[in-house]
């Protein structure tokens, strides 16, 4: 199986560790990206033991030990009286527990390390204009076009194509996702403009009735990352780049406490966007014949949980792993699907079910809600590795 040639259609961080990791087992891989640049939208990301064993694994460590930073606590305050609910340790003790702790980086930083090892290994393996418009497959290979005209052939085929996948809606003609009743502001605090008094600790998160704020440092500690959620009935806007106006979401969160409208109020305009959260059922099958899907375009998940990005990264690794290990196509995309799917399955309803927890109208019973743990580790989400699951 060393010989095949395996074509990823997406080149986010769901198809770029793909790439990566299927390069690291010994195939061919080409990478297709719709997009005219290789990039990544300026926003923060969590990622938790798994995905940092993943990325070692994947040969990046590097990046996270440069790149991100390294929360030691994490406190959950009420919305309107600031006061503590709940402190949780995302250092020493997950070390010392998985072997791993939690990171927290921009996601350029690691789109760019992705993106420079899998160019190092192949200096041609991404193309750039590639929007996928066909897929039809043979006996012996899969068949790609595009909507430039061009075309292109593979043993496989991986759609990383993201939430509104056109990979899944060839493969299994499904319906487009959809809108949840939440939506998000995300923005970029350069860190000179947030009092010290106001982060307590830097890493952190303020609930209340039908929203939540959740921030925490990036680009070691030089940018405050936050996104803030809100329930809205309606939503018509395509794109989670939507300009927006400190105005707008200051009178969103208009009776929240002073130091939450602090730092939003600190955000530079040009730094602030707001986005719908769409989400799908979780499918039961991933592949057909030579395709298969991977990340948010086989299981867009909300992001209550900070798993989308590290779901991601696992699936890469285990899509790997079982190209390694198994004797056919079809083998390995059935090995792979029977690794993930429940894992994944999982995760997307638990994330529905944790917004009910930090959207609650009583915040100051987080806590008994919560048994007193972090919600990811309290259902057993790091009690997973990519690594050396079976597959």
């Amino acid at each position: 199986m060393k010989d095949l040639h395996v074509a990823i259609v997406g080149a986010g961080i769901g198809g770029l560790a793909a790439a990566l990791a299927l390069q690291r087992a010994g195939l061919r891989v080409s990478v297709h990206e719709q997009a005219p640049q290789l990039g990544e939208v300026g926003a923060g990301l969590s990622l938790s033991p798994t995905a940092a064993h993943s990325l070692r694994y994947l040969g990046i460590g590097a990046a996270l030990d440069v790149a991100a930073y390294l929360p030691e606590d994490q406190a959950v305050r009420h919305y309107q009286d600031g006061r503590a609910l709940q402190w949780t340790n995302r250092g020493r003790a997950l070390l010392e527990k998985y072997g791993e702790r939690y990171y927290l980086i921009h996601r350029a930083d690691l789109h760019d390390a992705l993106a420079a090892a899998v160019r190092a290994n192949d200096a041609a393996a991404i193309r750039l204009g590639r929007r996928l418009v066909t897929l039809s497959q043979t006996g012996d290979g899969v068949r790609l076009g595009f909507a430039d005209g061009g075309t292109a052939t593979a043993d496989v085929v991986v759609g990383a194509d993201g939430s509104r996948s056109q990979t899944r809606h060839l493969l299994f003609g499904d319906s487009a996702p959809k809108y949840t009743g939440y939506i998000a502001w995300r923005g970029l605090v350069p860190m000179d403009r947030v009092p010290q008094s106001v982060l307590d600790p830097p890493s952190g998160i303020y609930v209340g009735p039908g929203h939540l704020v959740n921030r925490y440092p990036v680009r070691g500690g030089r940018l405050l990352n936050f996104v803030a959620f809100a329930e809205r009935e309606a939503w018509t806007e395509e794109g989670w780049s939507i300009p927006s106006t400190v105005d707008e979401l200051l009178r969103e969160f208009e009776d929240w406490h002073p130091d939450v409208r602090t730092f939003l109020a600190a955000v530079p305009p040009e730094n602030l966007f707001k986005w719908g959260l769409f989400d799908r059922e979780p499918l039961t099958v991933w592949h057909r014949g030579r395709v298969t899907l991977l990340g948010d375009a086989a299981h867009p998940v909300l992001p209550f949980l900070g798993h989308g990005a590290v779901l991601a990264i696992e699936d890469s690794v285990l899509l790997a792993r079982a190209f390694g290990s198994a004797g056919s196509i079809d083998e390995a995309l059935a090995r792979y699907g029977a690794a993930r799917i429940p894992r994944a399955a999982f995760v997307v309803r638990e994330s529905r079910l944790a917004v009910k927890v930090f959207h609650s109208h009583e915040p100051e019973k987080y806590p008994q809600k919560t048994g007193g743990r972090a919600a990811d580790e309290r259902l057993g989400l790091f009690d997973y590795d990519p690594t050396r699951v079976a597959v």
